[in-house]
């Protein structure tokens, strides 16, 4: 700023110098007399003017002249771009300067004058380093995707651009949908630089679109070394990237592999519910009913969910609803004021024919939570109490309307799911479900498909309206832990509710 002011007054100062010389000059009736020897030269106003022109003109001249002799000297003493220097030296200046105005064209987003720039820019430099990259992203930017990817292919040809130019073909891969040839650039990029946020981030990304959880566990190392991601969150994105690893491994069938997988995810994140769930059946597929209960009961500690109530069920599928009560308390004993464990109890009342319980296992939700869910229950019990059918039909009506309850909602986007996945199919968000209630009661449940069986005694197939008299359930009904209800679909036969 005081720079800026000082130069400003040495201009005043300049124009007023020369304004009050002219006037002198003007003013002057005999004129400049010059005395050299014994020679006298009267010169007057206008012609002392020009010859001061001409002394700036010869001043210029001899300068360059002087730096020419420099050059020259220096080109013999074994500088051999000094001349060359010398002579582009003005080139360059008008490079720099059409660089520069190239770049201001494409901060203020006119791309077809950056372009125009930078062919001028590379006219007079010689530079693609500089020039080319101006070109590509001005070419994006107006919408020339060939000329964009030319450019970037010729960046590729310099060390320092090369991560630039991979980069930058990456995006242009992502915008025509080549999403394999982007997984092995960017790879590329990543191994130039893998510390480099974005790179780590796109990598990890497309890694898991295409089922490379290996190399995406990899990356979220990277990721963590490079101390981009907190512990805790590194270790709960590692457990999704080794559950769908583990789950990859159960589907070709090698069930010991799948187990260790499955172990492993689970010990990384035990509120994983989807691990701890595999955990506990790869346990008693082997027969091992004391590991999985085990895996269960903490992961319930830790977070109540219907698909463990599920898979604690199947450790005993024979059992009768008066033992799976009784081997349940383990289990609701843990978190017994948490909602899950309410109406866990409710339904574990209601097939063991104790609707009192039941009821009472229920309490204030039907106040405080009215949920689908908790509606059909109270349906279900005032059913087996013996209840007329309108008052039944009356909670199942209410129920029809009534919010969802929990699902598996993304928290980015917001879309119900039926069943956890780790990449969020309408947003592509990586470990965003979260078993929430969504904000807007729409979209088929997770959870209430499986009580029609205790309420009517009749296959799940049942349609929600039918004959009158005859109680019926929503198409939501919570997983029932009923013995005759084990057959109804599980998580893995769960469709996407958009």
């Amino acid at each position: 700023m005081l720079w800026s002011l000082v130069k400003i007054v040495l201009f005043i100062a300049l124009v007023a110098g020369l304004g009050y010389g002219a006037s002198v000059l003007t003013e002057t009736q005999d004129g400049l007399r010059i005395a050299v020897a014994n020679t006298e030269i009267t010169l007057g106003p206008l012609q002392a003017v020009i010859l001061a022109l001409l002394l700036m003109l010869a001043l210029w001249v001899l300068l360059r002249l002087v730096g020419l002799l420099v050059a020259t000297l220096r080109f013999l003493n074994g500088d051999e771009t000094a001349l060359s220097r010398y002579f582009d030296r003005s080139r360059e200046r008008k490079g720099f300067e059409a660089l520069s105005d190239g770049l201001i064209a494409l901060a203020g987003g006119e791309g077809r004058a950056a372009l125009r720039k930078a062919e001028r820019a590379e006219r007079y430099l010689g530079r693609p380093e500089l020039t080319q990259l101006v070109t590509a992203q001005a070419a994006e930017m107006i919408g020339d995707s060939r000329r964009a990817e030319e450019a970037y292919k010729n960046l590729l040809k310099d060390d320092r651009t090369r991560f630039v130019a991979i980069r930058g073909i990456v995006k242009q891969r992502l915008a025509q949908g080549d999403t394999a040839t982007a997984l092995q650039l960017a790879r590329k990029a990543f191994a130039l630089k893998p510390r480099h946020l974005e790179t780590q981030d796109l990598l990890l990304k497309l890694q898991a679109e295409q089922g490379d959880w290996k190399g995406a566990r990899e990356t979220l190392g990277a990721k963590a070394k490079a101390g981009a991601l907190p512990k805790d969150v590194y270790r709960r994105r590692d457990a999704v990237l080794a559950l769908q690893e583990a789950r990859e491994v159960f589907a070709e069938g090698n069930s010991i592999e799948a187990r260790e997988a499955a172990i492993a995810a689970n010990k990384l994140s035990p509120d994983l519910i989807p691990a701890a769930t595999m955990t506990a059946r790869s346990f008693i597929a082997e027969g091992n009913k004391k590991y999985a209960a085990r895996v269960l009961r903490k992961a319930w500690e830790a977070r109540p969910h219907p698909d463990l109530a599920a898979a604690f069920a199947e450790i005993e599928p024979e059992e009768t609803p008066a033992a799976r009560l009784k081997r349940f308390s383990t289990l609701t004993a843990l978190r017994p004021e948490h909602e899950e464990t309410r109406l866990l109890l409710a339904e574990l009342n209601i097939a063991a024919e104790d609707f009192p319980a039941a009821r009472r296992a229920v309490g204030r939700l039907v106040e405080t939570h009215p949920t689908a869910r908790v509606l059909t229950i109270m349906a279900a019990i005032e059913r087996g109490e013996g209840a007329e059918d309108a008052i039944v039909r009356g909670w199942l009506t209410k129920a029809l309307t009534a919010p969802r309850g929990p699902q598996w909602t993304c928290d980015s986007c917001h879309n119900i799911y039926a069943q956890w996945v780790p990449i969020c199919e309408n947003c592509g968000g990586f470990d965003t479900l979260n078993w929430s209630e969504p904000p807007e009661g729409a979209g088929p449940s997770a959870t209430q498909t499986e009580m029609l069986p205790i309420i009517v005694g009749a296959p799940a197939a049942r349609p929600a309206a039918d004959i009158e008299g005859e109680a019926v359930a929503p198409p939501d009904a919570p997983p029932s832990t009923a013995p005759d209800a084990q057959e109804a679909p599980g998580p893995e036969e769960r469709k996407v509710a958009n």
